[in-house]
């Protein structure tokens, strides 16, 4: 397992964000500086997103994979790696076991 991230002085909304019936859950939490992120848990099995901004996805621990847009082909990222995803795009992920990741959203 992969180092837990710490966010300190945060504004915390405590309402689960919660997609493929379960399987994929996080919340949103912002920084001090106004920034919004979520912190979550995937389980296994392979989902799609759409992405509104731009997000840049921390793996934090277990490992996704990800078919990002552009790309061929699927991409390992293991705990302490990250992933970028251009903004308005679809990407897959993947995990075999439970992986948990923190997503920053990048405005334009």
């Amino acid at each position: 397992m992969g180092d837990a991230r710490e966010f300190e002085n945060v504004k915390f909304v405590a309402k689960a964000n919660v997609y493929f019936g379960g399987k994929v859950l996080s919340f949103t939490f912002f920084t001090k500086d106004g920034a919004r992120r979520t912190a979550g848990v995937i389980f296994p099995g392979e989902y799609e997103f759409g992405t509104g901004d731009a997000e840049i996805m921390e793996v934090t621990s277990g490992e996704l994979s990800a078919l990002l847009p552009g790309h061929g082909e699927w991409e390992e990222f293991p705990a302490g790696g990250s992933f970028d995803v251009p903004a308005n795009s679809k990407f897959k992920c993947r995990s075999e076991t439970i992986s948990e990741y923190v997503c920053s959203y990048v405005k334009a």
